[in-house]
């Protein structure tokens, strides 16, 4: 009877630990990218310009699209989609500091398949009080043959592409 209980107790102290680990990241969400189910609408602004003001304790981050009339691309962050862009915008997020994945996926509805392969992942190391300025650059060779880089640009670049860009507002659809 002893032995049981020992044996029990033995199993509660170190199993515990393993059933209260987080669940591997599932294939839709690996380098920072959501739920393949989550679709955007996009709408942009061409006479708005908003940039956010820089706060010590977070980094802030915008994301580019740099293709007129360019496809739908969600960007994800650590495993959630933050937004999306169309054609040539941008918007903006707050992050904490620390490392952290930032994917981007072309959205379509049309091509579902297809588009789960075009996308793109970096990771970036946020400081507080610093912007990180990533653009999505869609590269169409054929209707076949697309290709997605989401690459960091360096701050001036930055500033210019909020100037000759879009502002994106979007909302998730069911």
């Amino acid at each position: 009877m002893m032995r049981t209980i020992l044996a029990a107790i033995f199993l509660a102290v170190f199993a515990v630990p393993v059933l209260a680990q987080d669940p591997p990241p599932t294939a839709s969400t690996r380098g920072g990218c959501g739920p393949s189910e989550t679709y955007f609408d996009v709408k942009t602004n061409k006479k708005q310009r908003p940039v956010a003001p820089t706060d010590s304790g977070k980094a802030l981050v915008y994301v580019f699209e740099d293709i007129e009339r360019g496809p739908t691309m969600r960007v994800g962050f650590d495993g959630a989609w933050v937004g999306a862009n169309k054609g040539k915008s941008y918007f903006f997020f707050s992050v904490d500091p620390g490392d952290h994945q930032v994917c981007t996926n072309w959205q379509s509805g049309t091509f579902k398949e297809t588009s789960k392969r075009i996308g793109s992942a970096t990771t970036i190391t946020a400081e507080g009080g610093k912007v990180y300025y990533l653009r999505v650059q869609v590269y169409e060779r054929s209707e076949q043959d697309r290709n997605v880089k989401l690459e960091p640009v360096e701050p001036a670049e930055g500033q210019f592409l909020i100037s000759a860009s879009a502002f994106s507002t979007f909302r998730a659809k069911n």
